[in-house]
């Protein structure tokens, strides 16, 4: 793909989030490749990073079952975080959002680098917290119609990433009980072992796959492992839940005034250099 059709595609993305538009996925018009719809990301970032915002980390998709056949998809992608896309927990999220779900993940906050190559027990070690989030998901495609090639031009969907507590005490993240309710009514359960096998092996795929991109893993890094259960809806009026562990919770609600504020973080990514 010419470098002027990554931006015409990337301009067109950015376009449609800001005017709340949907739009057909672009491999239904040209033949897209996995490294042209990395390129494409790459440049709507880049249109961000123009428009203020600041890249603090990496979402991880598709690293669960549960989420590949939910949306038919065959591998993992990867896309970056921004400041903008960070809420506090209990945020309430108005009509900033054309079509979001929800699912509930587990998120990395290094204290060291991650190099291509790392094993679990290396990430574990540069690994400065560990906290559970939501991600909220909202494709700028029509009807969740896309393939892993346009999803990945889009950033993998990503929207909104609600940071909760940090997880303390949970010595092994694969064994975490996970917990997504609506409306305090529980619809699914998983564990941490969903994302990969273990969360940090997750990670380790993310920093491997960043290296072959020209890019790595840095110190204050938010990683978002992956949903954990299959997307839920985030309706208006409704509120989504996760509780982890059976002690750390998180939450996000969909408002039905368009005058409701975000709750946003109000400042940068959580403090790599706090206690796990």
């Amino acid at each position: 793909m010419l470098e002027t059709n990554v931006r015409h595609w990337a301009d067109t993305i950015v376009t449609a989030r800001r005017n709340g538009w949907l739009l057909d996925p672009i491999s239904d018009v040209v033949s897209l490749t996995l490294d042209e719809a990395y390129a494409i990301q790459a440049s709507v970032l880049s249109s961000r990073v123009e428009h203020g915002e600041q890249r603090i980390g990496w979402k991880l998709g598709y690293t669960s079952l549960a989420m590949c056949e939910q949306m038919g998809v065959d591998r993992p992608n990867f896309a970056p975080l921004t400041d903008r896309m960070l809420l506090r927990d209990g945020a309430i999220i108005g009509d900033r959002v054309v079509q979001p779900r929800v699912e509930p993940e587990i998120a990395v906050i290094l204290r060291e680098p991650v190099s291509a190559g790392a094993t679990r027990e290396q990430v574990l070690a540069a690994c400065a917290q560990t906290r559970a989030v939501l991600e909220v998901v909202d494709p700028v495609w029509r009807d969740y119609r896309f393939r892993i090639e346009d999803n990945t031009a889009d950033g993998s969907s990503a929207a909104y990433v609600v940071v909760g507590p940090v997880l303390k005490g949970c010595d092994d993240l694969a064994d975490v009980r996970v917990v997504l309710a609506c409306d305090g009514r529980p619809v699914a359960e998983s564990t941490g072992a969903a994302a990969m096998g273990h969360p940090a092996d997750a990670v380790a795929w993310l920093a491997t796959e960043l290296a072959a991109h020209g890019g790595r893993l840095e110190p204050g890094d938010l990683i978002i492992t992956g949903g954990l259960t299959a997307a839920v809806q985030l309706s208006t009026g409704t509120t989504v839940s996760a509780t982890f562990g059976g002690q750390f919770s998180v939450r996000v609600s969909r408002s039905d005034s368009a005058a409701q504020a975000l709750g946003g973080w109000c400042g940068s990514a959580p403090d790599s250099r706090a206690g796990a």
